[in-house]
């Protein structure tokens, strides 16, 4: 059975940072590309981020370039989301996704195979 969990979540204030985990099992994660997506109350769920499965190539949305910083470490099976000088809006769920092909990450609708349960990110002015 294949999962996805997220950790790293929580209270933060505006400019600080944090670092969500992405554990994976039941797959081999040097065969999946990774993505993070977000939701904030009242909005539809966006694309934040994706890394291609040999972390070759990195993809970003214009609001996180600079700030963010997507990573996965096949060894460990885990991928990251690094989180720097965070705001307000970036106040969300963050929900982690795997798929082979990295087009299913980055091109709209978007339909990995597998999506982890979500951890709250909430950052204060």
């Amino acid at each position: 059975q294949v999962q996805l969990v997220e950790s790293g979540g929580g209270l933060v204030q505006a400019g600080g940072s944090l670092r969500l985990s992405c554990a994976a099992s039941g797959l081999t994660f040097s065969r999946y590309a990774m993505g993070w997506f977000r939701q904030a109350p009242g909005k539809e769920r966006e694309f934040v981020a994706a890394i291609t499965k040999f972390s070759l190539r990195t993809y970003y949305t214009d609001s996180v370039k600079g700030r963010f910083t997507i990573s996965k470490d096949s060894a460990q099976n885990t991928g990251y989301l690094q989180m720097n000088s965070l705001k307000p809006e970036d106040t969300a769920i963050y929900y982690c996704a795997a798929d082979p092909n990295i087009v299913e990450l980055t091109t709209t609708p978007v339909s990995p195979d597998y999506w982890g349960q979500g951890t709250q990110v909430t950052v204060s002015s």
